[in-house]
């Protein structure tokens, strides 16, 4: 009788052993496979906003508090895409490559509306809190929210400038053709891209931030 109690108590301890070392194997293979998946979303960021393209028709980078939306040179052209968090579910959004002004204006005013539904939307994480983007301006980080900096660009090729108003020509003399109506647009204000972007998710195991620099964007 005292052997087989003997036994029991050694296979209770030799249980909850082989217990203990499964669950420390369960949660070591989930560490490892959520910091592949958490390389995999920081190299699709990197590879985003390292291929910025300011086109000049749309914001090439803004973010709302919710969603940052950014254009980037693709294959096919410039496509748009979208960071954005649903809930608790960090997403990623992007069209189909466009190359005109007109397509990739469309596809901007559509990256606004999503619901985080669509087909084209991919679930990056699930158990995100709360995310946040800082900018890097004048040797200092920013609030993505706020101003940045404006500069003079200028316009579309293409654009005209508007037709002298009724009556601002002086009496009697004869009003330009209406060929030497369109005029050459005059610049536009235009906030600059910032020279580095911040990353800051909060998730259920911790705090990540990452740094990306912005390489020098023509205008």
């Amino acid at each position: 009788m005292v052997a087989l109690v003997i036994m029991a108590v050694l296979a209770g301890l030799a249980w909850r052993g082989l217990d203990a070392m499964v669950r420390a194997r369960d949660a070591n293979a989930e560490a490892v496979d959520r910091a592949a998946r958490l390389n995999t979303i920081m190299a699709q960021w990197e590879q985003d906003l390292g291929a910025i393209f300011d086109s000049g028709s749309v914001p090439a980078l803004s973010f709302d508090g919710q969603t940052l939306l950014l254009t980037r040179s693709v294959a096919d052209g410039v496509a748009v895409v979208a960071w954005s968090l649903h809930g608790s579910s960090w997403q990623r959004w992007a069209s189909p490559g466009v190359t005109r002004v007109a397509a990739l204006q469309q596809a901007w005013l559509g990256s606004r509306q999503l619901l985080g539904n669509e087909a084209a939307q991919v679930r990056l994480l699930d158990d995100v809190q709360t995310w946040q983007v800082y900018f890097y301006r004048v040797n200092a980080w920013t609030n993505a929210q706020s101003t940045g900096d404006v500069a003079l660009v200028p316009a579309l090729p293409g654009a005209a400038a508007s037709a002298p108003a009724a009556g601002s020509a002086a009496a009697g003399t004869t009003p330009p053709a209406a060929s030497d109506a369109t005029m050459a647009p005059a610049p536009t204000a235009r906030a600059l891209l910032p020279t580095g972007v911040r990353l800051v998710v909060t998730t259920a195991a911790g705090v990540l931030t990452r740094d990306i620099a912005l390489g020098p964007q023509g205008l």
